[in-house]
């Protein structure tokens, strides 16, 4: 008999506890439209994926993730590609940029991300890596982040040197 599995499990062992904080996730097709229209932070692309943003009158930077059918055609595949973005995401909350840079003004970002079709080939580690350049080239990461370059867990765990 089967065991029922109590958490998501993303390839090589690493498990996701948690889901995206509701309040960082965009949920209404208006606003992603919004985005995808109005984004005045422009388009930026690496390796399988695009990242459109807008600026937005919140404390907090919400995330959305188009994964279509060009992608895989198997429902399965399109949402583990969302769990693992979602994931990465997560990780990475306490490293955007929020608004409290002045506290008088707003910084928050609404950001969509669209998977292209390959990026069901790439592990949870190359998409990590694609989406850290991706963050960089957007300039959303907070600027201590940007500084404090720790190794990542996949490079420590296969004893890669950095370069």
């Amino acid at each position: 008999m089967r065991r029922p599995r109590t958490h998501w499990q993303i390839s090589n062992g690493v498990n996701c506890l948690t889901m995206l904080p509701k309040t960082n996730r965009l949920q209404k097709k208006s606003e992603i439209e919004k985005v995808l229209k109005e984004g005045k932070g422009g388009r930026f692309k690496e390796g399988f994926l695009i990242l459109k943003l807008r600026k937005n009158n919140l404390e907090k930077s919400r995330f959305s993730f188009i994964i279509s059918q060009r992608v895989s055609k198997k429902a399965s595949f399109r949402n583990k590609i969302r769990r693992r973005l979602s994931e990465i995401v997560r990780l990475k909350l306490k490293k955007i940029k929020e608004g409290r840079h002045p506290p008088t003004e707003s910084q928050g970002m609404d950001v969509v991300l669209i998977a292209l079709p390959g990026l069901e080939t790439k592990d949870f580690w190359e998409i990590e890596e694609g989406l850290n350049r991706l963050f960089s080239k957007a300039k959303i990461l907070s600027d201590e982040a940007k500084t404090s370059s720790s190794p990542s867990p996949r490079k420590a765990w296969l004893g890669e040197s950095m370069r």
